[in-house]
């Protein structure tokens, strides 16, 4: 991981926030929109919404429910990590994960940079 970029933006109720990461000699941008109660967060290496899932805390289990909304079931990238993220951050979660299928490494590098996103900067989850 050697090159990031940070950029943010405010539209009322909703705020952006953008970063990007070379991670294996691939390019991944990260585009968060923070939103009243949860997030929406696209990951990917170019323009493309591939799939779409939303994840939230419920009160009957530790577990918080998730869905795919739009996209191939057969790629629980997204679905996993909005739910990963609905448990951390206690928030509706919308993920769209829209890298190609790599190996493990590579996701977990990948999810790596969202928690320090996450810590280094809260406000905008």
């Amino acid at each position: 991981m050697t090159e990031t970029q940070s950029v943010e933006q405010s539209f009322g109720a909703i705020s952006v926030h953008n970063f990007s990461e070379k991670i294996m000699e691939q390019t991944v941008h990260f585009h968060v929109m923070k939103m009243s109660g949860g997030f929406f967060l696209w990951v990917g290496s170019s323009a493309v919404l591939s799939n779409l899932a939303v994840s939230m805390s419920c009160k009957y289990d530790s577990m918080p429910l998730s869905t795919l909304v739009m996209g191939d079931p057969s790629n629980t990238a997204p679905n996993s990590l909005a739910q990963r993220l609905a448990k951390k951050t206690k928030k509706q979660v919308f993920v769209s994960y829209s890298l190609p299928m790599t190996d493990s490494s590579h996701t977990l590098l990948v999810e790596n940079r969202i928690k320090k996103e996450l810590e280094l900067h809260p406000e905008h989850f």
